[in-house]
């Protein structure tokens, strides 16, 4: 039998404890290789920055399609050299946008729209994503506003129109020429120069008048296209009514081809006030036979130039006018006016017009004991006071109208 080691007497604690602790592993001489720790660290890296990547392309993605914080549809100025971080602040100001600038800004980058941004007015949609903000930004279609040019007016008024529009910049530098000017509804972004405004009308007339001259009726006594605008002009100031412009026109050109005056109240206020337009008070008694190269109740013909710009339907009614043998027109006492062919069925439609009046005046106003002349109304373009003789040669009597035929004391008849 073989003798077993002696016992020696150990404390619990000591029974517990291992008598020898086992070495550690040795790590393995590929494990120690550079090539390795290099590698593990690449790709240690490389996961980091994945996951951060689809942390920021979901976080990306729901900043751009998420719904904006508009309430409602909005009108937003850009303006003109305003940077990335401009267009952020403004946006965010104006609550388009309610994210980070450099989210805004992240946004543009990852939608390559660095140099696409536009300055200019744009409309925003009510709930307009960030991409959907950017996208109306870099497409560059801004505000366009509706400007309306009535017919009729000068060019002097035009301008004066355009300089008081505060969608325009800059200056008109000189008063186009009469007649030159399209009166229509055009379409403007903010911030279009004046001289802008006013080459797009001279270029809208120059092509209509082209089309219309074009398509004339070439029995006309008009010569050329600027005497087509200055009969339009007179059509146009005396008749606001579009069944009436051609019949209008009819009667001017009757007179042209019997070589009658023209006798149109409108050519003596632009004589008198010229581009201003409007005399601000009835037509004197002298001033119908005052010397004036617009005046037709002294001139022969058409006067040198335009009185106004015509519109595009008294172009065309001048251009093929009514096909009448009317000399004369009066006003109706309903808005419109009364056509005849001879001077007596002329007298007694202005015969009848004042009696009209007559009885609008006794109707409205109570008899004085004394009672004094009909106070003038301002502003209208017709003369209170003229006379008009029954002519001797029938062959051409003056076109008496609405206030240049047999008034008296009666009040003036606004012609528009």
């Amino acid at each position: 039998m073989s003798e077993r080691p002696p016992i020696s007497p150990r404390s619990p604690r000591a029974a517990l404890e291992p008598e020898q602790l086992p070495p550690p592993p040795k790590r393995s001489d590929r494990a120690r290789n550079p090539f390795v720790i290099v590698g593990n660290a690449i790709f240690t890296i490389l996961i980091i920055l994945m996951i951060g990547a689809g942390a920021t392309y979901y976080y990306g993605k729901q900043a751009l399609e998420s719904p904006g914080p508009l309430q409602e549809d909005k009108i937003v100025n850009i303006p003109a050299r305003a940077g990335k971080r401009d267009i952020a602040d403004v946006l965010s100001r104006e609550g388009v946008i309610n994210v980070n600038p450099w989210v805004f800004i992240g946004g543009v980058f990852a939608l390559k729209a660095s140099s696409d941004l536009k300055p200019g007015e744009y409309s925003f949609q009510k709930n307009a994503s960030l991409r959907d903000v950017i996208a109306t930004i870099v497409d560059g279609k801004v505000v366009q506003h509706a400007v309306t040019i009535p017919e009729g007016l000068t060019s002097e008024q035009i301008v004066t129109r355009l300089s008081d529009n505060d969608i325009f910049t800059g200056s008109v530098r000189e008063i186009p020429r009469e007649g030159t000017l399209l009166p229509e509804t055009y379409k403007f972004p903010r911030g279009t120069t004046r001289d802008q405004v006013i080459q797009r009308l001279q270029q809208a007339q120059k092509r209509v008048l082209a089309e219309i001259w074009e398509r004339r009726n070439t029995d006309t006594p008009l010569k050329s296209p600027d005497q087509l605008v200055t009969l339009a002009s007179i059509v146009e100031k005396e008749t606001g009514r579009a069944d009436e412009r051609s019949r209008v026109a009819a009667v001017f050109v009757n007179r042209l081809r019997q070589r009658m005056k023209l006798q149109s109240d409108p050519t003596i206020i632009y004589g008198l006030v010229g581009g201003k337009g409007t005399l601000g008070r009835p037509i004197k008694r002298s001033e119908i036979t005052q010397p004036s190269p617009y005046n037709t109740y002294v001139i022969d013909g058409l006067p040198p130039g335009p009185i106004a710009n015509p519109g595009r339907a008294s172009l065309e009614a001048t251009a093929n006018p009514a096909r009448t043998r009317d000399l004369f027109f009066v006003a109706d006492g309903t808005g419109g006016h009364a056509f005849t062919e001879t001077y007596d069925q002329h007298a007694k439609n202005v015969a009848k017009l004042r009696a009209s009046e007559k009885q609008i005046q006794n109707d409205t106003v109570e008899p004085a004991d004394d009672p004094a002349p009909a106070a003038a109304t301002p502003g209208a373009d017709t003369n209170p006071t003229a006379t008009t003789p029954k002519p001797t040669n029938q062959k051409k009597p003056p076109r008496g109208r609405q206030g240049a035929a047999q008034q008296t004391n009666s009040p003036p008849v606004v012609q528009r």
